[in-house]
């Protein structure tokens, strides 16, 4: 993920530096942290794309990877040069859609995921497409959103068991208190209204390769 946030000094952290990986600050620099591939097959387990799909933080690829495996078109983009997609673009400061859908796992401090959540919905007003963001499950029942939910509400939700978003290959595991964050996809397409249909997704059923069935696509919910 990406942040518009640069040039921050990193706080010193208490966590023990792991031989051969960086010390791990209080705060990844740029918000960067990648989604296991796990979570994105998971997602196209319940959910089909008719078209492009702009990821606009693609990181070092972890989500636009997966898409383009399963065979779609991506447009992948982040603010910083992180050696995949388009470098220096920033979505916040875009004026036109790059392709119809939007799937993200957007930057989370300082209201950044709710500026990218609002930037993918008035794109994709424009495009007809679908949007897909993974979020931080706490964020679906802070006392400051739940207005913007009940405005905004997603065609469908999926709560997504036991995944850590987490650089592993920089800073080595996760710190403790990180893996126990959970987070859910919030999808939202065109012309839905009414109540948000809710749905869980296993991990595990997509942690080792894809397979060729799961519980997860005969029960998409409708």
């Amino acid at each position: 993920m990406m942040s518009i946030l640069l040039g921050r000094p990193l706080a010193r952290s208490s966590s023990p530096r792991v031989a051969g990986f960086l010390p791990v600050p209080r705060r990844i620099p740029n918000e960067y942290y990648p989604t296991p591939p796990e979570a994105t097959r998971a997602l196209l387990s319940v959910e089909r794309f008719d078209g492009s799909i702009w990821e606009p933080a693609c990181g070092e690829g972890a989500i636009a990877r997966e898409l383009s495996a399963a065979g779609h078109a991506v447009v992948a983009t982040d603010l910083i040069d992180y050696g995949y997609g388009l470098p220096g673009l920033d979505f916040l400061r875009e004026t036109r859609p790059r392709a119809k859908h939007i799937v993200t796992n957007p930057p989370y401090g300082s209201g950044l995921a709710d500026a990218f959540i609002t930037q993918s919905l008035a794109f994709a007003r424009q495009t007809r497409g679908t949007v897909a963001m993974l979020l931080n499950l706490a964020s679906l029942a802070h006392r400051t959103r739940t207005c913007w939910w009940r405005d905004h509400p997603p065609s469908r939700l999926y709560a997504i068991d036991d995944i850590v978003c987490w650089p592993e290959h920089r800073y080595g595991p996760a710190p403790s208190h990180f893996t126990k964050h959970r987070y859910f996809w919030a999808v939202w397409t065109p012309n839905h209204q009414g109540p948000s249909a809710f749905w869980w997704l296993s991990a595990a059923e997509f942690r080792i390769g894809q397979p060729s069935h799961n519980n997860n696509k005969k029960r998409r919910p409708s």
